[in-house]
């Protein structure tokens, strides 16, 4: 397997692909990083200021967003849908950026996608524990029919690997409506006040969606390999 030019073939094309997605979002982020929003706040503040005026279907804004934290990392944002906590990174939270502007608020469209009962969202809650198990339990018994010559094990490898496959397709929808949320709720509290900030901010959401896209590519194209190694060991 790991002397397969189709395996080699792989791993080139995942580093490529993968590699193109994450400079692409750090040089946007580094850009949009470096130009103040319009309304000189940070993404706390942002997020605080989309709590209070956004909808959120028939819930309060503190209920769609129990707590607004700073969490450690860098560009490690992200809603809690068990908690309903919306986490910010340090630089994020604190600068008043276009890009804390539109990482915020694209977590607060998440929110939003929790509150009003995202069937997307709620499917793809369901299958976090199973998708971070997935892939590692899926590659060993990928392995193990390898090299013991079991078409079962592979078989059975890869319906362990294909639920993160499957969690990787329903995130791009959920990621794309909650960027596509974002951007209303920036456009209808008036927080976006110039063509530069929602140019900057489109930009941002935008590259964090290529790199969803990116890593649902290199899922199916790793899910397909896996396939042919199942049909060879027929």
């Amino acid at each position: 397997m790991f002397f397969d030019p189709l395996y080699i073939g792989l791993i080139i094309a995942t580093l490529v692909i993968s590699g193109a997605a994450q400079l692409y979002i750090r040089f946007t982020y580094g850009r949009w990083s470096k130009v103040a929003n319009g309304a000189r706040l940070g993404g706390a503040q942002i997020a605080e200021f989309l709590r209070e005026r956004a909808r959120f279907g028939d819930k309060p804004g503190h209920e769609a967003i129990t707590a607004i934290k700073i969490v450690p990392g860098n560009l490690s944002d992200h809603f809690d849908p068990r908690d309903r906590s919306l986490g910010l990174s340090p630089d994020v939270a604190q600068q008043p950026t276009i890009a804390a502007m539109a990482i915020a608020a694209h977590e607060v469209g998440h929110a939003q996608q929790h509150a009003e009962g995202s069937p997307l969202m709620a499917l793809r809650s369901l299958l976090v524990p199973a998708a971070s198990l997935g892939p590692n339990v899926g590659y060993i018994l990928i392995i193990a029919g390898v090299i013991f010559q079991m078409t079962g094990l592979i078989t059975l490898g890869i319906l362990f690997f294909g639920i993160a496959v499957v969690f990787s397709i329903l995130t791009l929808p959920v990621e794309i409506g909650a960027s596509r949320r974002a951007l209303g709720m920036l456009d209808s509290t008036g927080l976006v006040t110039s063509d530069e900030e929602r140019r900057g901010a489109q930009s941002m959401l935008t590259a964090a969606a290529l790199t969803y896209v990116a890593a649902a590519i290199t899922a199916v194209l790793t899910l397909l390999y896996y396939l042919t190694l199942a049909r060879r060991g027929r």
